[in-house]
């Protein structure tokens, strides 16, 4: 099996540097000036002077945004964002209605020069979408991850848009979550805190499946950016081995330097894990590689995280290699949908032969605090490139550029 090299290192770029100042944009002093209220949107009454729409679409804060003023990535505090964005004369519109017939989303994207949207909340731009899109000249990802963009019909819409995210602007965020969920799952704490909130109290009933992290093999699929973190991470817990799976090695003195070994084959690799976790980017060659066959090949009773995409994992084989204790637990904060209906079995799944638990959350690992800031700061950064003409874009921020790809991270592509 073999895969193109990625942004998470299934293809490794240049290593990235985080943005100078990780500081987000100051907010204007309330957040409601020179904006009206209309339900889900929030956008700036129109004057003559607007040079073009910016569509924003995120998540809402509600309440949690006016408690915390820092929760910049929310349709309430837009990413700190609209007092620059009017200053420079344009006009802007913000909503989490995405996924509706006849969304706020559709309706504005037909006029809308410039789109942002996230990977916690993404606005899906089908080809369908971008077709409507007659204006649409970029599109930026308020983090790490484009996948919610056709690609392909990115670079020929309006003789190619822009698509650029903040690369590295999580990637911290990210690791940390992958070591808590790891540890949250060898350690059964789910079940463990389940029981003492139901009002229940049997050590035995939950010690039966709860393991140190100290002599378990712990694997990674890809080893960028964010599986490098999360090796160098896990060095400290003495663990038996330390695995990676890329195509492409990393040097001999950084294996040294963290203590990793590559395996050659994925299958080869995931038959020796007690843990495996997921860092590689979704597209044509890894949607749907977790799939009944390939968990097949794993450990029976090993554990599984994925904070890549959710649809890297066939979610129905998921469920049932848990129901069947082929996996003993499955941790993850990303879903083929987002966000996930209530019917995902992936919510549910909690029901293994070993009484291990289920480590499921909303898509939150890259969208803390910190890294909130980091990813304001980067998209501020896009547009003013992209704003005063300059379009001096880091390059490692760009995905697809003048109707052609930019880099390798989702898949090696020709332009068609």
């Amino acid at each position: 099996m073999v895969f193109t090299r990625s942004a998470s290192r299934f293809i490794r770029p240049a290593a990235a540097s985080l943005r100078a100042s990780p500081v987000a944009p100051r907010l204007a002093s309330s957040p409601f000036n020179a904006i009206r209220q209309t339900g889900a949107i929030r956008t700036l009454t129109a004057t003559s002077s607007q040079q073009g729409k910016v569509l924003l679409v995120l998540y809402d804060g509600g309440e949690h945004a006016l408690q915390e003023p820092k929760l910049l990535g929310t349709t309430e505090n837009e990413l700190g964002l609209r007092q620059w964005i009017e200053s420079q004369g344009h006009e802007l519109v913000t909503t989490s209605d995405k996924d509706r017939p006849d969304s706020t989303m559709d309706k504005h994207l037909v006029d809308a020069e410039v789109i942002i949207t996230t990977p916690f909340h993404p606005g899906y731009l089908t080809a369908e979408r971008l077709a409507k899109a007659k204006n649409l000249k970029l599109a930026v990802t308020a983090g790490i991850g484009s996948d919610h963009v056709d690609l392909n019909a990115a670079n020929k819409t309006n003789g190619g848009i822009t698509v650029a995210e903040v690369t590295g602007s999580n990637v911290v965020s990210v690791a940390e979550h992958v070591i808590m969920t790891i540890l949250t799952l060898v350690r059964n704490f789910v079940p463990s805190h389940e029981m003492i909130a139901r009002g229940d109290w049997n050590v035995a009933a939950v010690a039966k499946n709860e393991y140190d992290l100290e002599n378990k093999v712990v694997g990674t699929v890809a080893v960028g950016r964010i599986g490098e973190r999360v090796l160098r991470r896990l060095k400290a817990f003495d663990c038996k081995e330390l695995l990676y799976y890329d195509y492409q090695p990393l040097s001999p003195e950084k294996e040294q330097e963290i203590g990793c070994r590559r395996v050659e084959k994925l299958e080869d690799m995931l038959a020796q894990c007690d843990v495996v976790t997921i860092n590689c980017p979704l597209h044509e060659s890894t949607k749907g590689l977790f799939n009944k066959e390939l968990i097949s090949k794993m450990k029976k009773g090993s554990w599984l995280i994925n904070t890549a995409r959710g649809a890297i994992v066939v979610k129905e084989d998921v469920a049932e290699a848990l129901k069947s204790g082929q996996l003993r637990g499955y941790g993850g904060d990303v879903w083929d949908v987002q966000p996930a209906p209530k019917d995902h079995p992936l919510r549910y799944a909690s029901y293994t032969t070993w009484g291990g638990g289920n480590a499921t959350v909303p898509h939150m690992s890259g969208t803390s605090l910190d890294a909130q800031a980091r990813y304001a700061a980067g998209t501020k950064a896009i547009l003013d490139s992209y704003f005063s003409g300059r379009e001096d874009y880091n390059p490692q921020d760009l995905i697809v550029y003048k109707g052609d790809y930019a880099t390798k991270a989702y898949g090696q592509r020709e332009k068609k």
